[in-house]
């Protein structure tokens, strides 16, 4: 949710800014890029040194820094750096000053500054919390489109208990990432991808299954869960392990297996993506031990595999279904035939004549056909482009 984002967080003089510590610690866990401004007064609470040791970024305080050579922080560059701008702890006098616009340190010019969403945890004793032009400012504050993160209940430097601690840091954290999970395009639906081979057992060291790596599934995955989704990724054998709070990953062997697993969770879904290379045939008979070569050239009686996209297909109501075809040869005439033979919304078609679209590699070549006979052809990429490419084309077909 926040890995590569732009995190400025500003600290303003109150006792709770000790807690910044944490805050800006918890942020970079999560892979964020995270840049401090302090008001001057803060800095009796926590050090900039503190800040910019954790932080690994130059903490500002005042309009220009290094006395012997003075060079201007520009507050504005700042705001546009930014993607969320955090104020935590947000004393009473902060407040104030974003609803009046004050301008009198770096923190307020860069929060008039700002266009990205900006975030706050209020923190003060629990009668200044109360009082009306306190709640007047943060009424205003929310109505500028700011974001409050309440404070919480408890023990107050005063002494007094009750609501004015700013929230624990982990809470701080959380909030946002649900904040900003709810604004994503697929925060509410439950997305059902099927990736990498299926491997069918001859005996209990044999297998028939295919090189399919089940990259272009798992990047599929993290694009949808980037968006919010909930995903639920049944993955064949393979080396591939996506790792994205969003993602719940069942792993699997056999087509069988893949089978009940993605029917089971199949009626819960809302898209369903087969990316899997499943196996089409399976030994009718597994043997218990491994077979030898003095026993002479087996002979392998093969069974069909349960047809999973097709299954969807006829159980299908309100899903959106996607199929691959991978095809070396009458490639949009078997793709065709698939999107209409198995009920299918997209299927997307690669051929393994077109170079770096084989099985293994970081890139894939794709032609999307829909169900209302549209043709969108794809120029070789990176899985994660292609994935992204996918994932627009169906948020697309789905608003439409």
């Amino acid at each position: 949710m926040l890995s590569g984002k732009n995190i400025l967080i500003g600290i303003t003089g109150g006792i709770a800014a000790y807690k910044t510590a944490h805050l800006v610690r918890e942020f970079i866990k999560e892979g964020a890029n995270v840049k401090c401004i302090q008001t001057p007064s803060s800095k009796s609470f926590i050090t900039p040194l503190t800040l910019s040791t954790l932080s690994k970024n130059e903490v500002y305080s005042e309009f220009t820094s290094d006395e012997d050579n003075p060079r201007w922080n520009d507050h504005v560059k700042l705001a546009l750096w930014a993607h969320l701008f955090l104020i935590a702890p947000a004393t009473a006098n902060t407040l104030s000053k974003m609803c009046q616009g004050v301008c009198d340190n770096l923190l307020i010019a860069t929060y008039l500054s700002s266009k990205c969403q900006v975030y706050f945890a209020p923190a003060m004793d629990l009668d200044m919390y109360k009082h009306p032009s306190t709640l007047d400012n943060l009424k205003k504050l929310k109505e500028f489109g700011n974001i409050i993160i309440p404070p919480e209940k408890g023990e107050l430097a005063s002494g007094l208990v009750g609501q004015g601690r700013m929230a624990e840091p982990k809470n701080i954290l959380e909030f946002v990432k649900a904040d900003l999970a709810s604004k994503l395009p697929l925060s509410d639906k439950i997305v059902l991808i099927t990736a990498g081979p299926t491997y069918e057992p001859i005996d209990p060291v044999r297998f028939i299954g295919n090189r399919s790596s089940g990259k272009m599934g798992c990047e599929l995955a993290l694009n949808f869960a980037n968006k919010g989704a909930n995903v639920i990724l049944v993955l064949g054998p393979s080396n591939e392990n996506p790792i994205h709070e969003n993602i719940t990953i069942k792993r699997v062997q056999s087509a069988k297996e893949m089978y009940l697993e993605s029917l089971s969770v199949f009626e819960s879904s809302n898209i369903v993506i087969a990316a899997a290379a499943v196996s089409d045939y399976k030994p009718l008979n597994k043997l218990n031990q491994k077979y030898k070569k003095e026993f002479g050239t087996p002979e392998i009686v093969l069974q069909k595999t349960k047809d999973i996209l097709a299954d969807m297909g006829k159980a299908k109501k309100d899903q959106f279904l996607v199929g691959f075809a991978l095809e070396t040869n009458n490639e949009i005439e078997n793709a065709k035939s698939k999107l209409a033979q198995k009920n299918l919304d997209l299927v997307v078609m690669n051929s393994l004549n077109d170079y770096g679209a084989c099985f293994e590699s970081d890139t894939n070549k794709v032609t999307i056909f829909s169900k209302d006979n549209k043709m969108h052809k794809f120029e070789l990429k990176s899985k994660q482009d292609v994935a992204n490419d996918i994932v627009d084309l169906i948020l697309k077909e789905i608003d439409e």
